[in-house]
């Protein structure tokens, strides 16, 4: 199993067991992250590079390899997605370096796979 499915395998996990809690606050917390991905005044794949930016700023790994994992279903290339990244970089400074060296990880595993779901 690769880094991406055991990513993918144990945030499903963990969502599940998060969710089974069935508290209302989480439960209406998760539903507004949903809502704040769809299409808006700004489309959804959009979005997903302003998740992914800021998740680089906020140096969650978790956080970027969901967004990227997004932002190639939406059909972001490369060139895109590290223009993002670099955007992140400017923004959070030298300290989002190990967080973006994870990302490039990260996308180059992505860039071989056509199969990815969440």
């Amino acid at each position: 199993m690769s880094d991406i499915d055991e990513f993918i395998s144990a945030r499903r996990e963990a969502n599940a067991a998060v969710l089974g809690q069935d508290h209302l606050g989480i439960k209406r917390f998760f539903a507004l992250d949903d809502a704040a991905y769809r299409d808006g005044a700004l489309p959804a794949r959009v979005k997903e590079l302003l998740g992914l930016a800021s998740s680089l700023v906020l140096r969650c790994d978790d956080c970027v390899d969901y967004h990227l994992i997004q932002c190639v279903k939406a059909g972001w290339n490369t060139a895109e997605i590290v223009d993002a990244l670099n955007v992140g970089l400017v923004v959070g400074g030298s300290i989002v370096i190990p967080h973006l060296r994870h990302a490039v990880k990260t996308l180059e595993e992505l860039q071989s796979r056509t199969d990815i779901t969440l």
